[in-house]
């Protein structure tokens, strides 16, 4: 049994995790967990779980809380852990093995004492980072722990994002850096080194003007919300663009210089301002990065062009629902291999489904659950290049050979094989029996099944439930709970579409002072035009479906673009077509040959029926009759 502490307090028993329910014991265990192996006095517990204003019987009703924490404990058969009682207060025993917070920090250890090989450090904290899940003690109510203990903790967080992003730019993987840096600099306005890292980053990749821009909207921010300047190093630091300066390795001036300058290191890596790190906040993950990175999360944008092809595989935050999927996933990537397989196991766990359903995110959060049973290690490996053309077998092959180079012989390594255009580009990574590999693809890719075997996981939008348990874990209970029914009717504009819920989140807490309600007929005005982030338009519902409707051959695009805009009965169904088209007699629109019906559902464009054999989610058939309306608009000017 494994306390999760980082995140939503949490009981996981290998792929099994119980979110403990709100409760005076578990605010009591997650205060004992913050300080496992010490003794935490009673006065302290006392305060965690009732604030400053204590009952006068709140020792006796502390050592109640005790013994219903300790029959929690049974009831989930939790053993080798217990709660002592020791003079002056309690304590609790844990280790690495058993406390995520202890396991986090250990790698942390680890990353430090591998200071001259920045690689090694690099990948060695983002595996540590893997075991974050979210919203800290997101389901233990004690203002004295959220006061107290959760400021600390993320302050751990945000020096550790500091050094990797350190780590990235002295080894000139900037575009990989902007990934974390572009959500950093959102989520923390005030924090200036996340901003100097982003403009030298944006610098760096050839984006002088965009650099420039940010350096402006930093400064414009600093002034009128705190009334200060920008510091030194950000002021030199524009200096250092507008001269035209290599912030590079080996420029020595610039951003470069002021990274030496404070005592951080350049191109070579090493260990500065940023090196003291404490915990590592995840990029968070994307619901379909296989063709994109971790930017805004659970967003697709398109991929950088410095991508690592081969990465460790990132934590995905609040992840919700898929709780089926994720349970059978986990259960038969661990099976043993039956008795006549000569020690061979199944290999390839298929998760299809449309653009942005949230296939690389099930995949990314299940190889977090067996990370026991892999020591080889987890790889997140991306079949698409940053122009959206797949990479060739060849090229990925050499890469994952490179990357497990270092493995240990015979100890078993999982491959996610992330946003796989077709059979023939898995084929040759399924050549060992010490690898496990679950593929994410929009295709549904039964020519491999056929030839390797294995099982398919097809996904669809989230439930009604599954929808609102997301909203409160990114938005949280408080703001949710307050406002249940408008919460419900925002996730139902978005359709319960994983990545439109994902930017709706996003945007939202941007603006923690907007109601719910309100935000309701604010989305509902337009949900194809409101579900994109503003400062960062790739980020949005209409371009990821325009990504890929880019990926077809351009007569099934063209194809589907009739089938959307047109009416049911092209799918199989009657009727009329319920839009602003008004009603279509049945027959007046040519039949869509079967095999192109096919083909658009083996692309996960097309959903199980009712009412007929096919049907097209209701975002995506509204985008489809929009750029039908613009295209008619353009040709009507010609």
């Amino acid at each position: 049994m494994r306390f999760q502490l980082l995140g939503p307090l949490a009981l996981a028993d290998g792929p099994d995790v119980v979110v403990l329910q709100p409760s005076k014991p578990v605010i009591l265990l997650a205060a004992l967990l913050l300080h496992a192996n010490s003794t935490v006095s009673a006065e302290y517990l006392q305060r965690a779980v009732w604030g400053e204003d204590q009952p006068a019987t709140a020792r006796a009703a502390l050592q109640t809380c005790v013994l219903r924490l300790r029959r929690l404990f049974t009831k989930h058969g939790v053993t080798g852990t217990s709660i002592e009682a020791v003079p002056g207060g309690y304590r609790i025993t844990a280790g690495p093995p058993t406390l995520d917070l202890l396991g986090f920090r250990d790698q942390v250890r680890r990353a430090t004492a591998l200071a001259g090989d920045p690689e090694a450090e690099l990948y060695t904290l983002k595996d540590a980072l893997s075991l974050w899940q979210g919203s800290l003690l997101a389901n233990v109510r004690s203002d004295v722990l959220h006061r107290d203990e959760v400021p600390r903790l993320s302050e751990e967080r945000l020096r550790a994002v500091e050094r990797v992003c350190d780590l990235l730019l002295g080894l000139g993987r900037c575009g990989e850096a902007l990934v974390d840096l572009w959500t950093a600099t959102r989520v923390y306005p005030g924090h200036e080194r996340f901003h100097e890292q982003l403009i030298e980053a944006l610098y760096r990749t050839g984006r002088q003007s965009q650099a420039l821009a940010e350096y402006r909207r930093v400064k414009g921010f600093l002034l009128d919300e705190l009334g200060v300047d920008p510091s030194p190093s950000l002021r030199q630091l524009e200096l250092s663009i507008l001269r035209g300066e290599d912030l590079g390795a080996g420029g020595g001036s610039g951003a470069g210089g002021i990274r030496e300058a404070e005592g951080t290191r350049g191109a070579a890596g090493g260990r500065g301002a940023a090196g003291a790190v404490g915990a590592l906040e995840p990029a968070p993950a994307t619901l379909d990065p296989g063709s994109t990175p971790q930017g805004v999360q659970g967003v697709v944008v398109p991929l950088p062009a410095s991508a690592p092809v081969v990465g460790p595989v990132p934590a995905v935050p609040h992840f919700t629902g898929r709780e089926a999927e994720a349970a059978a996933m986990a259960a038969r990537l661990t099976a043993p291999p039956p008795p006549d397989a000569g020690g061979q196991r199944p290999l390839t766990v298929l998760v299809s489904g449309a653009p942005g359903i949230g296939k690389s995110a099930l995949a990314q959060h299940v190889a977090h659950l067996v990370r026991d049973s892999f020591p080889a290690g987890r790889l997140l490996v991306r079949m698409t290049r940053a122009d959206g053309h797949p990479r060739t077998a060849d090229e990925v092959a050499a890469e994952v050979a490179a990357a497990l180079g270092s493995g240990r012989a015979g100890e078993r390594a999982l491959l996610v094989l992330d946003d796989v255009f077709d059979a023939d580009q898995v084929r040759p990574l399924l050549t060992s029996p010490d690898l496990a590999v679950v593929v994410t693809s929009r295709m549904g890719l039964g020519g491999l099944i056929a030839t390797h075997g294995g099982w398919v996981h097809r996904l669809t939008a989230f439930t009604e439930a599954e929808s609102y348990a997301l909203l409160l874990a990114a938005l949280g209970t408080e703001r949710v709970e307050a406002e249940p029914r408008a919460a419900r009717h925002l996730a139902s504009l978005c359709g319960h579409f994983p990545a439109a819920l994902r930017i709706l989140t996003a945007r939202l807490l941007t603006r923690p002072g907007l109601r719910l309600g309100d935000a309701v007929e604010w989305l509902g005005d337009d949900p194809l035009a409101r579900l994109t982030l503003t400062d960062s338009p790739d980020h949005s519902v209409s371009g990821l479906f325009d990504r890929a409707l880019g990926r077809l051959d351009p007569r099934l695009s063209e194809a589907f673009l009739r089938i959307g805009s047109g009416p049911p009965e092209l799918l199989g169904g009657t009727g009329s077509t319920g839009g602003p088209e008004g009603a279509v007699r049945k027959g007046s629109h040519p039949p869509v040959p079967e095999d192109v019906l096919e083909q658009l559902a083996d692309a996960g464009l097309l959903e199980d029926g009712p009412p007929g054999p096919y049907r097209i989610h209701d975002l995506l058939r509204a985008h489809l009759r929009r750029t039908v309306r613009i295209r008619n608009r353009r040709t009507e000017k010609v």
